[in-house]
């Protein structure tokens, strides 16, 4: 069951605010921004009501608000100060401690205030590389540190999956300008990480290209149909942690003997399991990528 956190260490705060644990004891202290509970054994304990005052106010320092002035507004005024900085400012720093925000307060109206205003300066692309890329990665770094729950990250990505799938929409009416190749974009069986493989759809149809999306979990012997109908297909996935590291050589060898009798076999592979591939021993047909943005240079 996903049960959403609601007590936080001191070091929970510091990971999600960026502002330090002395700091943070300081501003307690010398301003009475926070007030923590106390466990038997004397440590500090947070509320979820207090890490969400805190995100508040690291958004307002971080964006020239002295701290002695944040003391000052009453605390019922501090969301509305945010929603106007935010409506008022771009700054990298300040777009990802609001989407921050928005997680934490499961507050979808300062998702969107924040992707509307970058939409006014940026594409949908610019924002994704330079925004949402950096916040998943912070994301699962959060998690992996139990800093978040697994709500949190379900609620922002839910939201993130949204802009890509209305993008993705909006290419999907044209024909494909382009033919020498027909992508076959999937996840592996078991695997259903797929924020990195809708944004790749989204990629290769802005390319101008013919792309077949079979979305998560695909089990290897589903994909024969797809050698029947095209003659040039691109086996595209995105092995986050699936195949893991003692299943991905033998997944790869029935990749390969369902290749077998294909004339023009070609896989692209990127995502973290990929490690666990010796590449100097793949066939030249099977292609290993770092990166989304290495992917689409090679488009």
């Amino acid at each position: 069951m996903n049960n959403v956190k609601k007590i936080f260490s001191i070091r929970d705060l510091e990971n999600l605010s960026g502002i330090k644990a002395h700091t943070i004891r300081i501003w307690e202290k010398r301003y009475n921004l926070l007030t923590p509970e106390r466990t038997d054994t004397n440590i500090r304990t947070y509320s979820l009501s207090s890490l969400q005052k805190l995100l508040n106010i690291t958004l307002l320092y971080d964006n020239g608000y002295k701290i002695s002035k944040i003391a000052k507004i009453p605390e019922s005024d501090i969301p509305k100060t945010v929603k106007e900085v935010v409506s008022q400012k771009n700054s990298r720093s300040q777009n990802l401690n609001a989407f921050k925000l928005a997680m934490m307060n499961f507050d979808q109206t300062i998702f969107f205030n924040t992707y509307e205003k970058l939409l006014g300066t940026k594409s949908f692309r610019e924002i994704f590389k330079e925004v949402f890329i950096p916040l998943l990665n912070e994301i699962g770094l959060l998690w992996q540190t139990d800093t978040i729950s697994p709500a949190h990250e379900h609620f922002i990505t839910s939201l993130i999956k949204q802009k890509i799938l209305v993008n993705t929409e909006s290419l999907q009416n044209k024909s494909p300008i382009k033919q020498d190749k027909v992508f076959v974009s999937f996840l592996p069986e078991n695997e259903i990480h797929d924020i990195g493989i809708l944004y790749l759809n989204y990629e290769i149809l802005l390319k101008g290209y013919k792309v077949v999306y079979l979305g998560q979990t695909i089990p290897i012997e589903n994909l024969v149909d797809l050698i029947k109908y095209f003659d040039n297909v691109y086996f595209l996935s995105y092995f986050t942690v699936k195949p893991d590291k003692t299943e991905i050589d033998t997944y790869i060898e029935e990749f390969k003997k369902l290749l077998k009798d294909y004339p023009n076999p070609n896989i692209w592979i990127l995502g973290r399991q990929i490690q666990y591939l010796d590449t100097k021993k793949l066939p030249k047909f099977i292609k290993t990528f770092t990166s989304i943005e290495e992917v689409t240079n090679n488009l």
